[in-house]
């Protein structure tokens, strides 16, 4: 087999895909044939061995390249690691459910060549595009997205929520230390942290239905679009996953009130015994819904999970005693006491999220 110059890398993130992968590579050899092109799949540690196949296909075939991640997951952070890992001078994002028509990527890749364009957006909502067989609820939400989108995008694009696209590496090179990594929607990542004005062109094409492998979209993916459009919007002024992690303290703190008051009130227990177990309540709460929303892409299971519980109750308690420490000191001092107070809840709420990203989240290899 004879290999042009590499000008094309396309970057194929993947869980649970194994599939599809075969079916996806004979597509793209037959779309793209002799140009110089290779794949990059990015798989996030596949219980289906996926990227035990790309390796046994990359074997014979010098285009395909598998980069496998342990101990963290998330489809945007998996493109722009693919796309770092990349060598040529275009880059395509797609899918590998194969409900992407790769027959507009010589298209998208002339738009490139030509100079005509920085970005190219694989659209389903301009004319010749469509969503597919999507029922009402999904295209009533893809359709929201789009709106609120513009609160962040200086350009108008017809679907920045697609996950289909080209792109010079300049861009990437441009905005990558920009990048939040965050949720599933790396374009309108990329296109809310382009530091100048981009050339933007569109190619319809039409939305296909799943073959094989299920659909990674779940109830969740509101949470991590809103996190991605708060890191765009005050991301510079402080850390989004901070802002997370207080307002689930800040739940813990309402679920910690609760507990207190049923077993004050309602079951006569002491105050003694009744707030510590409220106190372990919400510590078991925070850490919870932490590692469900926070800490989404870094989540922990099985015997990790309770090891990450363990941390964090241990950091949290420390972080309870600089909180009255600190409060204590100051309204010693003659500070007021609501000052005094909120000063050591910020003391108390900086050094938990401190403490337990690193300790508690941040080990490698601990996610599920």
């Amino acid at each position: 087999m004879v290999q042009s110059n590499l000008e094309l890398s396309i970057v194929v993130p993947t869980f649970n895909e194994s599939d599809n992968v075969r079916e996806l590579l004979d597509r793209l050899r037959a779309v793209l044939g002799d140009t110089g092109w290779e794949v990059l799949f990015v798989d996030d540690d596949s219980p289906d061995a996926t990227a035990a196949l790309v390796r046994s296909i990359a074997r014979t075939d010098p285009r395909v390249r598998c980069v496998q991640r342990v101990g963290r997951r998330g489809l945007s952070s998996a493109c722009i690691e693919g796309m770092l890992a990349s060598a040529a001078p275009f880059i395509a994002v797609m899918d590998a459910d194969l409900q992407h028509d790769e027959s507009i990527l010589p298209a998208m890749l002339e738009l490139l060549r030509s100079g005509t364009a920085d970005i190219v957006v694989g659209t389903r909502y301009a004319k010749g595009g469509s969503t597919g067989d999507w029922d009402g609820q999904r295209a009533g939400m893809s359709r929201m997205a789009t709106a609120v989108s513009g609160l962040v995008l200086p350009s108008q694009v017809s679907d920045p929520m697609s996950g289909y696209f080209m792109l010079r590496r300049e861009v990437l090179d441009a905005c990558v230390r920009r990048l939040s990594g965050l949720g599933f929607k790396i374009l309108l990542d990329i296109l809310a942290s382009a530091p100048g004005k981009l050339r933007i062109a569109e190619v319809p094409f039409s939305f296909r239905k799943r073959i094989a492998g299920e659909s990674k979209l779940d109830e969740l993916v509101i949470w991590e679009y809103g996190m991605l459009l708060a890191d765009k919007t005050v991301g510079r002024y402080i850390p989004v996953r901070f802002l997370a992690f207080a307002l689930v303290g800040g739940l813990g703190v309402l679920v910690h009130m609760a507990v207190l008051a049923v077993l004050l009130k309602a079951l006569g227990l002491g105050f003694g015994p009744a707030q510590s177990v409220a106190t372990a309540t919400a510590m078991v709460f925070n850490f919870t819904i932490n590692n469900i929303l926070t800490y989404r892409d870094m989540r922990l299971a099985g015997r990790a999970w309770w090891r990450g519980l363990a941390s964090f109750i241990a950091a949290c308690s420390v972080g309870a005693l600089a909180n009255v420490g600190i409060a204590t000191y100051l309204f010693q001092t003659r500070t007021t006491w609501f000052l005094a107070a909120l000063a050591g809840v910020m003391v108390g709420a900086v050094w938990n999220y401190a403490v337990t990203q690193l300790y508690t989240w941040g080990r490698k290899g601990k996610a599920a």
